[in-house]
């Protein structure tokens, strides 16, 4: 896909990776819908893709609900006239372990309600928003879509988060399901599952911490939210990339 003149929806586009994406796309002269429950985040990506060259328009959107989300891409086609991608970014997280034991008896469980919400974030907000874009790809007769799934790659299971692992490979199933069902319609669907990357939350943690977990990764460093915007951009310009995972994780998948 040329992405140049290309209406592109990010969820979680307010900061982190969505907003290295968003930036990254409009450097290439994408447009982009930024969607996410932070106003002043998206804001400031909104700013930055104005200094790119580019246009952008914020969206306050709980990915997890649908009529919320119904009504987000019709605005979005709306506003901009089309919608050609999607980036399913939007994440949260919630860790723990499903029991937690001491002396023999268990003292903690992890809430249903938390695993509720990450895979309902996480995993219906990636079906809703591909559902929406891609139904309104077919309508609008475009050319060529592309839904892109942000995984991760505790889908292979992370200690302490059976919430985030479960959404996570439920991804990467959604992800094919979509490239088989919407190939017909030139609509692809591909997943990315990123090992550890530098954000905000990471940037916090005591440089010990950082320098241990740089050193659990076979490069001995950690990643860059740029390593994720271009995947992003590779699989919206490679017309043959559908229905696989690409794993960004500087070889701790391995």
């Amino acid at each position: 896909m040329d992405i140049q003149g290309k209406v592109v929806a990010i969820t979680g586009g307010g900061r982190g990776i969505g907003r290295s994406i968003a930036v990254y796309l409009a450097n290439r002269g994408a447009k982009l819908a930024v969607l996410d429950l932070d106003d002043e985040a998206m804001a400031e990506t909104v700013a930055l893709v104005a200094e790119a060259g580019s246009e952008a328009r914020a969206y306050n959107c709980n990915v997890a609900d649908e009529e919320t989300v119904v009504n987000t891409f019709n605005a979005i086609v709306a506003d901009f006239g089309a919608i050609h991608g999607v980036v399913n970014n939007a994440g949260i997280l919630r860790d723990a372990q499903l029991i937690k034991v001491k002396d023999g008896k268990v003292v903690k469980k992890m809430s249903a309600d938390h695993y509720s919400l990450v895979v309902d974030v996480h995993m219906k907000g990636a079906f809703l928003c591909a559902r929406e874009a891609a139904a309104h790809m077919v309508e609008l007769g475009v050319e060529e879509g592309v839904i892109v799934n942000m995984s991760s790659i505790a889908y292979h299971g992370n200690f302490g988060q059976t919430n985030y692992s479960a959404a996570k490979a439920g991804i990467v199933a959604q992800s094919r399901v979509w490239a088989k069902e919407l190939g017909k319609y030139n609509i692809r669907s591909m997943a990315i599952a990123p090992g550890t990357i530098e954000t905000e939350l990471l940037r916090s943690m005591p440089e010990d911490a950082l320098n241990m977990i740089a050193g659990a990764v076979p490069l001995k460093r950690i990643g860059d939210v740029s390593n994720i915007a271009q995947t992003v951009v590779q699989i919206f310009e490679n017309d043959y990339l559908s229905g696989d995972v690409i794993e960004v994780s500087g070889g701790m998948g391995l």
